[in-house]
């Protein structure tokens, strides 16, 4: 199998930091970037976290910058009671140490340059708010059509009983940048929604992360940072786990028959009480007000293999000792 090359637009965040260690050990994927996006922490510590991952593990991929605002309005509150203050669980940080550079360009214009480099071969993972994604396409139209496909972690349909986690219908990476949401999933390009419906699904247990700490090298870290992460989770009431968001988008990109999906198009409430809700519409019918009409039909997830994608996150990281 030829590698997937594959940019993954961040907001590092204990679960992003599983996915992009989980995206750099596996064979199969070659990591050529990490974009930033204001999220969970702000423009300077997740870009932080980003440059700290490629100095602690020797990633190979660029780290460029991006958008500290949603499209419109001002962001959202950080949400620190979920990463902790430094994003990474309140390990301990130096913060005073040199975590290397970043790429010249903006996280946009590095996103146009690297699709137009390798036309057709570049799968976008997006594991924050959509803005860098939104911002590139407004910019450079010509790249749409050009990328081989966008995943995207983020949204809710209420499958499985999973609605929001924001709010009642809305999931946090598209509350955070809603009117970007919209523009990126109406935009005619082959776009997967790996949203709460299935994360909620892949539940990972303190015993998987103890099993990482005696046998990956990632997993003293992975299990050091997680300890904030479940601590949350225990107050919503899940005792010994947390839900795998950002690192399913990763299991979609490789083995997408773990994955039962549907097609439609879907757009994004941008105002209001319900502000950040994704809306699938699944039916051929012609209404007389639709804004759904004539607009790209993507790919949602609403099932998934759990037991197969914990497995696969496993023995890809418990294989590098």
């Amino acid at each position: 199998m030829k590698p997937i090359k594959m940019i993954i637009d961040t907001d590092p965040g204990i679960d992003d930091v599983m996915a992009i260690l989980f995206a750099h050990q596996h064979p199969n994927i070659d990591l050529l970037g990490l974009t930033t996006v204001i999220g969970n922490g702000t423009l300077e510590t997740v870009t932080r976290n980003a440059l700290l991952l490629k100095k602690y593990f020797n990633l190979a991929c660029d780290v460029a910058k991006g958008a500290d605002k949603p499209l419109q309005g001002e962001a959202r509150e950080e949400p620190t009671f979920v990463h902790g203050d430094n994003g990474l669980g309140n390990i301990e940080i130096d913060e005073k140490e040199d975590f290397g550079k970043i790429d010249p360009r903006p996280a946009c214009d590095y996103l146009i340059d690297q699709i137009r480099a390798n036309p057709n071969e570049i799968t976008l993972v997006a594991i924050g708010q959509l803005t860098n994604l939104a911002l590139a396409i407004e910019k450079a139209p010509d790249i749409i059509p050009l990328v081989k496909q966008v995943i995207i972690m983020g949204g809710a349909f209420g499958y499985n009983g999973h609605f929001g986690n924001v709010t009642p219908v809305a999931e946090a990476n598209i509350y955070g940048d809603p009117w970007a949401a919209d523009k990126v999933l109406t935009a005619k390009w082959d776009v997967v929604i790996v949203g709460l419906d299935v994360t909620h699904q892949v539940i990972m247990k303190n015993e998987h992360f103890e099993q990482l700490k005696e046998n990956s090298q990632y997993g003293q870290f992975i299990y050091d940072i997680s300890r904030f992460y479940l601590n949350f989770y225990k107050t919503k009431g899940l005792d010994n786990g947390c839900a795998v968001h950002d690192s399913s988008a990763i299991f979609y990109a490789l083995h997408p028959e773990l994955f039962k999906t549907i097609k439609g198009p879907v757009r994004v409430v941008t105002e209001g009480i319900t502000k950040g809700q994704t809306v699938i519409k699944t039916s051929d019918f012609q209404f007389g007000i639709d804004e759904w009409k004539e607009m790209p039909h993507q790919t949602v997830c609403v099932d998934v293999d759990a037991q197969a994608c914990l497995d696969l996150y496993q023995t890809t990281m418990c294989n590098c000792k």
